[in-house]
């Protein structure tokens, strides 16, 4: 173990302090993890499969790059100390799988804990950082889950550093995933030792429920969402609030699927996926790949949404672009369709975060896109009337018209 240590402190330049590597997620990853689908149930075999449909079903060029494997992917310590994957499972070894994934264009993730074990109790990375990062960056390894099991006796902070300084250590670039559940408010020490954090406990494919385990829960869609209320401050190119993978195409309705996957791009969130990406439906793929809606997510002013109106079952969301565009999405929380109408004249949308101002009520014009039906809706000189189905949403992007001053000097 010793030996793994000193060649990963003399990989260190000298006069260097150890952080986290900058540049790796200027916006939210995006990618696919096997734990919501696959749980323990992984070899190298799924691995390869999944890499090739990220590929064939076109999601690679609409931006996903990573293949991350969760838990369950450990065998034992070796003599020296030395994790190794499970041979039975994984009997090409770590390298090579990362080779192939990395010949298809794509980068590989794999998990760990900063605990004695995983929370499926494997091997743990505690009193081994050092040793784990530097074999990971022997892998070729660009992603790293770093899960809270097992911790009695630990201050998250503190050990989600020591993982961070291990990596630095090592020397190659990786993406590091704080899956500390939000517990010890992640957010506020996040941005300057991970990439990304999570805000909560795990996700559950339901619209809005919670699964009791006993001694904790998964959360349902909608109750995964109202978590994320006054974290968007901690939110930015290179450090991201994560409210979980996705489950689009793990048994919701489409009209669910839909508005899972558009409101976590509303929100910035990582995307990775955790479906079966080998037999997904077409409605899964499309939802999946669709430009316009991870155009939002990948915006690159990295601005998360934030509700502008509440009226129960529906809300309004609202969210910054680039160019002075704005995206807006109309969810509809409740068990029927219902009809929204929205008189931009007599809107004022400021976002008092990032000190961005629509003006609609301004007299300032936008052109206005529906991103699922990919019509345009006309512009924000009159008012929007719309039915939104029931567990669904209307997203859309406004863009600004060229030439507008933003004050027509209206009254109302």
């Amino acid at each position: 173990m010793k030996q793994f240590i000193l060649i990963a402190l003399l990989m260190i330049p000298v006069g260097a302090q150890a952080q986290k590597f900058d540049d790796l997620a200027p916006t939210p990853p995006m990618g696919w993890n096997s734990w919501n689908k696959f749980g323990c149930n992984v070899d190298e075999e799924l691995i390869r499969e999944t890499a090739e449909a990220l590929v064939s079903s076109g999601m690679r060029e609409a931006g996903y790059e990573f293949v991350n494997i969760d838990d369950c992917w450990h065998g034992e310590r070796d003599k020296s100390g030395r994790i190794t994957p499970d041979p039975e499972r994984f009997p090409s070894g770590m390298r090579a799988l990362a080779d192939y994934i990395h010949s298809l264009g794509l980068k590989l993730g794999i998990y760990s804990d900063a605990g004695w074990k995983t929370c499926a109790g494997r091997p743990g990375s505690r009193g081994r950082e050092y040793q784990d990062a530097a074999t990971y960056a022997e892998w070729g390894i660009d992603y790293l889950k770093y899960d809270w099991c097992n911790t009695e006796g630990l201050a998250a902070r503190g050990a989600y550093l020591t993982m961070r300084d291990a990596l630095w250590a090592a020397g190659r670039p990786i993406v590091f995933s704080i899956c500390e559940w939000g517990t010890d408010e992640p957010w506020e020490w996040g941005p300057e030792t991970g990439h990304l954090w999570r805000t909560t406990g795990d996700i559950y494919p339901c619209w809005d429920c919670e699964y009791d385990h006993g001694t904790w829960s998964s959360w349902g869609i909608l109750r995964i969402l109202d978590m994320q209320d006054g974290l968007r401050s901690h939110a930015g190119p290179g450090h991201w609030n994560d409210p979980d993978m996705m489950e689009v195409g793990n048994g919701m309705s489409v009209n669910e699927d839909r508005a899972h996957f558009s409101l976590w791009a509303m929100l910035a969130a990582p995307l990775l996926a955790g479906n079966d990406l080998r037999s997904m439906s077409a409605e899964t793929r499309q939802i999946l790949t669709r430009k316009d809606v991870l155009a939002i997510d990948q915006d690159p002013l990295g601005i998360q949404a934030f509700k502008y109106r509440d009226d129960g079952d529906m809300e309004i969301w609202f969210k910054p672009l680039v160019e002075e565009d704005w995206a807006m999405l109309v969810l509809n929380r409740g068990d029927k369709p219902t009809a929204i109408g929205f008189d931009w004249a007599h809107e004022s949308v400021v976002d008092d975060l990032s000190g961005r101002e629509a003006l609609f009520d301004r007299g300032r014009v936008f052109r206005i896109h529906d991103l699922w039906t990919e019509k345009d809706l006309g512009t924000t000189g009159q008012p929007l009337a719309a039915t939104i189905p029931a567990h669904d949403v209307l997203m859309l992007r406004l863009e600004r018209l060229a030439g507008e001053t933003g004050d027509s000097g209206r009254t109302h």
